[in-house]
């Protein structure tokens, strides 16, 4: 197999394709798809230095190895000038020709009065590889909307002429072997990429959008077959405003009915067919009667828990308890079209109570993703029932919403829908590196441009912008502020009921704007709507700090650790015990959680400021230097003055005693 490297497809993509009929080993390798270059065997450069001699050598090589009229080469390349001067100028450029491919054998080109040819024998090209592959060949989806020749117009309009017609041959080329995969590829996999890179090409195609959702739906991932056909209906819409054939439609309507959507979805916002659709099984119980029915009540206060989360669309319990008691546990997932499936059992030995649980996404690869087993005194069965529903879904919502991202990240960013590119950038916004964040901040801002109508997008678009900030990366505060404003109302306009986009305005409103009193109303109707949610009890600890009153900020962030101890952004989450443990002088206590959030991930720059401060009223100079070093290096930008007037604390003394302490770290 010949490797070649493709400078218009990607800067750093190596592109195989099956090398042609001749010599293993050719000793010319000419690359034409993106930026033209040529390299001998021993990858000596060999490109000529004019473009005319280059336009020729160009024309040879997709001639592979048939004979070029040398009238014609003149004719396209100098058609302005007279027959005379055609054949002068094509002389010359054969003679470069000759002497910038020598390296590379002196017998490449042969020409004669009439004719010129390149010894295809000798020579590899990459478009004529392509071109010549297999025509179910998957390589060839890599080529598709790659420019042959991208750096060779502009040289003479009859030039411009034949290289647009063999652009045009190209394309078909390439698009021909993308649509033969749609018919033999042998995974939904492939069949789903081909799908996709047609449609960047031409999204009018309202076949190749059928292709895509029966190749998603046979992947058993029934949300993206729909998100496909949003994507199908906008296009249609943007570009000729016109609606879904019939045929197109049935086939929506089949997927929503296999996912028991019932025949009247289609009126249904789009937002009710996002994420996973999710079933809890009846609980085993071991032991006696008491665990039989704390298994029951269980089971539905974990259902009616989950129900509150946006990433999944829970079935009711009562049907799915009836089907698993017919048919057996998996059966009844499979007739209810779960994506995923949450089991377990209750088991009770004297006073206490072992409940164990497993989370099992039953798309292909099927598996378990997640297991937790909890233990209780059995003194209040009710109380027992809420603390284990209330842990248990707090820390199931974070795991459903990463195994969602990485399936939106297998499923590549060809013609991604929105609710695809916000799960790409979840995992991104963790990660915090600076490329990788902003690129993050990119496919949100896509998503709610796609659609604008996308609460939960505009919502992590606000969070991201608090991060932005945050980190120092802002180029204009007041600008970035007044956008993550915008972003959070927005997403509670659309979706006022969403507990995440209200928790997140409650603390822009903190933070950025210093409102930690109309924030706490915020946070608090958020934890009426959802009160498992992990974020909402950090960022209502977060307000009662700002506002001076640090026990009461304590213990609510102690309700988020008891919830989700192993949150995702337990980095940022667990830093938040720093503040209000500095400013009650437990310094010691308050450079501990710092050091132990920066374990985590040291990336985040708030994680370094409490430590730094906490530092320098300790006095240990050296310790103190080193954090102020590694949060410089994440916010170059920090200094005392600024961080003081975005500082949100409200009381005096508080906000003396942090200034205080950067200070005494050394900062200025």
């Amino acid at each position: 197999m010949v490797v070649f490297k493709s400078q218009e497809i990607s800067s750093d993509l190596l592109l195989a394709v099956p090398p042609i009929a001749g010599p293993p080993a050719p000793s010319l390798r000419l690359v034409l798809l993106g930026n033209m270059d040529a390299w001998s065997l021993s990858s000596q450069r060999v490109l000529p230095k004019t473009r005319k001699a280059r336009a020729v050598l160009a024309m040879l090589g997709l001639a592979n190895g048939n004979p070029i009229p040398r009238t014609r080469i003149a004719e396209l390349l100098w058609s302005k000038r007279g027959e005379e001067q055609r054949r002068g100028s094509l002389r010359q450029a054969l003679h470069e020709l000759h002497e910038a491919l020598a390296p590379a054998g002196r017998l490449l080109i042969e020409a004669n009065r009439e004719t010129v040819r390149l010894r295809a024998e000798q020579v590899w090209v990459d478009a004529v590889a392509l071109m010549n592959a297999p025509a179910d060949w998957q390589g060839a989806l890599d080529a598709i909307g790659a420019d042959l020749l991208a750096d060779m117009d502009g040289i003479d309009p009859a030039y411009d002429e034949w290289l647009r017609t063999e652009r045009q041959r190209l394309h078909e080329a390439t698009t021909s072997r993308a649509a033969m995969l749609l018919e033999v590829a042998e995974t939904p996999a492939i069949r789903a990429d081909a799908a996709r890179r047609l449609l960047a090409v031409n999204s009018a195609q309202e076949a190749i959008w059928r292709a895509l959702m029966q190749a998603e739906a046979s992947r058993g991932d029934r949300g993206a077959a729909l998100a496909a056909y949003d994507a199908c209906r906008t296009a249609l819409a943007g570009r000729f405003g016109m609606a879904p054939s019939p045929e197109t439609e049935a086939l929506a309507q089949a997927l929503r009915l296999a996912a028991g959507g019932g025949a009247d979805v289609q009126s249904t916002p789009r937002q009710a067919f996002r994420g996973a659709r999710l079933g809890v099984a009846p609980l085993r119980f071991l032991g006696d009667t008491m665990a039989s029915h704390l298994s029951i009540g269980l089971t539905e206060e974990i259902t009616a828990a989950l129900a509150r989360f946006r990433w999944v669309f829970v079935v009711d319990s009562a049907s799915l308890a009836h089907a698993t008691a017919e048919r057996g546990e998996l059966a009844a997932a499979a007739d209810a079209g779960l994506d995923l499936l949450l089991s377990g059992s209750v088991q009770r030995v004297d006073r206490r109570v072992r409940v164990s649980l497993r989370l099992t996404d039953l798309r292909p690869p099927e598996g378990i993703a997640w297991t937790g087993r909890f233990e209780r005194d059995t003194d209040d069965l009710l109380a027992l029932q809420d603390e284990i529903a209330a842990e248990v879904v707090a820390q199931i919502d974070q795991e459903i919403l990463l195994i969602e991202a990485g399936r939106a990240g297998s499923r590549g960013a060809i013609n991604s829908s929105a609710y695809d590119l916000l799960l790409r950038a979840i995992p991104a916004i963790r990660g915090l590196d600076r490329a990788g964040f902003q690129e993050a901040g990119g496919w949100l801002r896509a998503a709610t441009a796609l659609e604008p109508d996308f609460a939960a997008a505009h919502a992590w678009r606000a969070y991201w912008g608090l991060l932005l900030m945050g980190q120092g990366w802002a180029e204009d505060n007041a600008a970035a502020a007044a956008e993550a404003e915008r972003d959070a109302r927005r997403a509670i306009a659309l979706d006022p009921l969403d507990a995440q986009a209200l928790t997140i305005l409650g603390h822009v409103l903190a933070f950025l704007h210093h409102r930690p009193e109309d924030a706490l109303s915020l946070h608090e109707r958020a934890l009426a709507q959802n009160p498992n949610l992990a974020m909402a009890w950090v960022f209502a600890g977060f307000a009662e700090c700002y506002l001076g009153r640090h026990g009461q900020s304590l213990r609510r962030l102690d309700r988020y650790a008891q919830l989700a101890p192993c949150h995702p952004h337990a980095f940022f989450f667990d830093a938040a015990r720093s503040l209000p443990l500095l400013s009650l002088n437990r310094f010691e206590e308050a450079a501990e959680v710092s050091r132990r959030a920066i374990a985590l991930h040291d990336g985040l720059s708030y994680s370094y400021k409490p430590l730094v401060a906490a530092l320098g009223h300790l006095g240990r100079k050296a310790e103190a230097a080193e954090a102020c070093r590694r949060l410089l290096a994440i916010e170059p930008g920090f200094r005392i003055a600024d961080a003081m007037r975005r500082f949100p604390m409200r009381r005096p003394e508080d906000r003396a005693t942090y200034e205080t302490g950067l200070r005494l770290a050394g900062l200025d």
